[in-house]
């Protein structure tokens, strides 16, 4: 199993309604403290393309989470 895809599976367990994305980097970095921001971010996505075809009630929240992520890794950046 690849690391962006243990981090996928981190991030689904973790994953809760109304989380912040940076609660949700917090958390999984306590699991995988050497993940950076896109390697996060990255497993988020990861964890919406497998929600999709197993928890359809999840992609959305997983999704809101890695588009938010996703943001803070650009604002990081410029």
């Amino acid at each position: 199993m690849s690391e962006i895809e243990k981090i996928a599976k981190t991030v689904s367990q973790l994953a809760k309604p109304k989380m912040r994305p940076k609660e949700l980097s917090e958390a999984v970095r306590k699991v995988h403290p050497k993940a950076t921001k896109k390697e996060i971010t990255r497993g988020a996505f990861y964890a919406v393309i497998l929600a999709a075809g197993r928890q359809p009630s999840a992609v959305h929240g997983l999704h809101a989470l890695a588009m938010e992520s996703r943001k803070d890794t650009q604002d990081d950046a410029g």
